[in-house]
């Protein structure tokens, strides 16, 4: 009596189809059922309730003529209160939606520039999502979402394109290297400049120090020593030097020899040849 009977259990987010003599009669819900086959009923199928997700990969080609696989991600399901469509229209659901996506992505890619392409890709994705609704709820199927995951250019694009991308960084590196070289230099010209003409008013001061010392002497010797005058005092003075540079000179350690005439009246020839020597100096 059981058999005659066909005691059914129907799992949850499952349907099942019903027929009569070969005509379709009633969805069955979850739960347990009788179907007299005696009476001619009989179970043609189950539907299952739960989303699905489909993979799809599609080559296409850019509008600046870059062959790309897009890979699209479609969630979908079908609809309880459309079973019987769902059941009935479709013999292969799975290759339904997918030659409804390789025509939305076959028309809509080829408009677009490669860098396009990635920028819009939730606006493709939107597209084919807007067609398979449109196309799908006909047939008992609901779209949940529709995912743009990649769009995979050829190897040798790619390869180019990560060529251009390091070629542009190298560039960029180069520019910015070259212009920290070039505010090195400056600031290291400008510090130079800075050096040399503080040594040069260091020995401008000097200089000058030294004449007024020298100034000073004369003029203090000439008043303590009566009778002598600022010309032998100044040949007294640059005598003095010539001797402490002679001095300077012998006690260096990588000094060459140093030949001087000497004789009774050195001391006079030399003072001489230093005055003589700052005058001409002076002149030119």
């Amino acid at each position: 009596m059981g058999n005659l009977l066909c005691c059914v259990q129907i799992e949850q987010s499952t349907v099942a189809i019903k027929e009569k003599f070969g005509r379709f009669e009633e969805v069955l819900e979850p739960g347990f059922h009788c179907v007299p086959m005696f009476l001619g009923d009989r179970l043609a199928g189950h539907l299952s309730l739960r989303l699905q997700q489909l993979d799809i990969q599609c080559e296409t080609k850019t509008k600046d003529n870059v062959f790309v696989n897009v890979v699209a991600s479609i969630q979908y399901r079908a609809l309880a209160d459309k079973a019987s469509d769902a059941f009935y229209k479709l013999s292969n659901t799975r290759t339904q939606i997918q030659a409804y996506v390789f025509d939305v992505i076959r028309a809509y890619v080829p408009k677009l520039n490669l860098d396009d392409a990635f920028e819009q890709k939730n606006k493709i994705a939107k597209a084919v999502e807007e067609e398979l609704e449109k196309a799908m709820s006909g047939y008992g199927y609901e779209i949940v979402q529709t995912l743009i995951i990649d769009i995979e250019p050829d190897v040798h694009v790619k390869r180019a394109m990560n060529e251009i991308n390091a070629a542009a960084r190298l560039r960029l590196a180069a520019t910015e290297k070259a212009e920290a070289e070039k505010i090195l230099q400056i600031k290291r010209a400008e510090g130079e400049a800075e050096a040399k003409y503080l040594s040069g008013l260091g020995i401008a001061r000097q200089r000058q120090a030294i004449v007024n010392g020298l100034r000073d002497s004369v003029l203090g010797f000439a008043v303590n020593v009566p009778g002598t005058s600022a010309k032998d005092v100044m040949d007294m003075v640059l005598v003095t030097q010539y001797f402490d540079t002679m001095k300077e000179i012998g006690a260096a350690s990588k000094s060459s020899a140093v030949f001087i005439p000497h004789g009774p009246g050195a001391v006079r020839d030399v003072a001489s040849q230093i005055r003589n020597g700052l005058l001409q100096a002076s002149h030119q």
